[in-house]
């Protein structure tokens, strides 16, 4: 009886082990060569927000937009935190898939790390953003030489996978303040918000997704979403949603376009 106690002890103790390495592939272990996002999970930052993007884009119009006109009839979706090779792909195919041309902050660091997955986006149509090289809060550096050295190496990274100088920068978090913003304008970047969160970092249900964005939705919207994520963060419930969240799109008489196309800005120096 003991004997049998012991081997079925042992059977348990291995499918456990192998139900969490399973778990662990996502959440937990660093996945191969992706570099970690240096500010802290969009979940442990996003609640701390320090000045209003609605503030900044009133005193600086030039320089940080929100979304583009309530006449026109084209929403943009945006993509930050990547390239991941874990979300990046299968984000790409449902674009591809529903013939939609979106707009992606990508980290340096990223974007050195998975070259492929860089220039995938850019031969897809898609538009590419600077995200920062390792994801700083840039608010909590206190010092726009943070934002300078991240941004230019950035570019850099960028500029030798898709032969063009983005001009197009979103903050990490979101997060600025005036003096970076004026840093940006110095640096001739437009700093791109957002007038409708997916708050997809909570790895809410696809419905719920799908509702904070619906729910929100207006024509000249600018949708922020996220194609990557932390170690030990998961975004498969983005891609689930994505598929909910086009057609809902386009049942409302709206259709999509890029960030650039959407403001009728440059994204290219």
């Amino acid at each position: 009886m003991g004997r049998i106690w012991l081997k079925w002890l042992a059977l348990c103790l291995i499918v456990a082990f192998s139900l969490f390495t399973r778990v662990e592939g996502i959440h937990g272990q660093q996945p191969q060569g992706l570099p970690q996002l240096e500010g802290g999970s969009e979940n442990k930052e996003r609640v701390r927000y320090p000045v209003s993007n609605f503030l900044l884009q009133e005193r600086y119009p030039e320089t940080v937009v929100l979304s583009g006109p309530q006449s026109s009839k084209m929403v943009a979706l945006t993509f930050d935190d990547g390239p991941d090779p874990r979300f990046t792909p299968q984000i790409l195919d449902i674009l591809r898939e529903n013939g939609i041309k979106a707009t992606f902050f990508l980290m340096g660091s990223r974007a050195e790390a998975y070259p492929d997955l860089v220039k995938q986006i850019a031969e897809d149509g898609h538009i590419i953003g600077n995200h920062t090289y390792w994801h700083p809060n840039l608010v909590e550096e206190k010092d726009v030489h943070v934002l300078q050295r991240e941004v230019v190496r950035t570019e850099d990274s960028l500029a030798n996978l898709i032969a063009y100088r983005t001009k197009l920068f979103r903050a990490p978090y979101g997060f600025l303040n005036n003096e970076l913003v004026e840093k940006l304008r110095e640096m001739n970047y437009t700093a791109v918000a957002w007038s409708v969160d997916s708050l997809d970092w909570h790895e809410s249900p696809p419905d719920q997704i799908t509702y904070n964005v619906v729910s929100n939705l207006h024509p000249g919207a600018i949708i922020l979403m996220h194609d990557g994520a932390a170690w030990d963060e998961d975004r498969t419930n983005t891609v689930r949603a994505l598929r909910q969240i086009i057609p809902a799109i386009r049942e409302q008489g709206l259709d999509f376009a890029t960030v650039p196309e959407l403001l009728n800005i440059p994204y290219r120096k």
